[in-house]
């Protein structure tokens, strides 16, 4: 019985000493994008974290940008500025997970997301290719 008693003991002590899961910096606010040509807002929805296109850096053409590289024909006519490209961004580890949207190309992508110090680093995958891009605090 002292055993038993001692191992409970034991299991609960040392479960106590396991660190914490790391949780990935904070990715809330605004990042110019690395083309220079928007400025992305990451904010909370809900339990997770989105991004929308919060101003353009370069002049847009009459009656605002449009997305017209959509594959669907009825979205490209929605204005660019206010758009969500990124959502469901979910910490995992230390990046942020979930999906994003190219407009340069139409394209979806999955999506990781993370600081490394005062850069914001996305990477943006499309079946095997990948691409990263470093934002900057705006």
């Amino acid at each position: 019985m002292h055993l038993r008693k001692a191992l409970i003991a034991c299991v609960l002590v040392c479960g106590a000493a396991v660190p914490a899961a790391a949780q990935p910096a904070s990715i809330t606010g605004n990042w110019k994008a690395d083309d220079g040509k928007s400025v992305i807002e990451f904010y909370p929805c809900g339990p997770r974290i989105c991004g929308r296109i919060a101003r353009f850096l370069v002049p847009e053409p009459a009656g605002g940008a449009r997305d017209t590289e959509n594959p669907d024909k009825a979205l490209r006519n929605r204005k660019l500025l206010g758009l969500r490209v990124f959502w469901n961004l979910a910490p995992g580890g230390t990046r942020f997970k979930g999906k994003g949207y190219s407009p340069e190309d139409g394209r979806n992508f999955n999506a990781e997301v993370w600081r490394e110090g005062n850069v914001l680093k996305v990477r943006g995958c499309v079946l095997v290719i990948c691409r990263t891009a470093g934002f900057t605090r705006a």
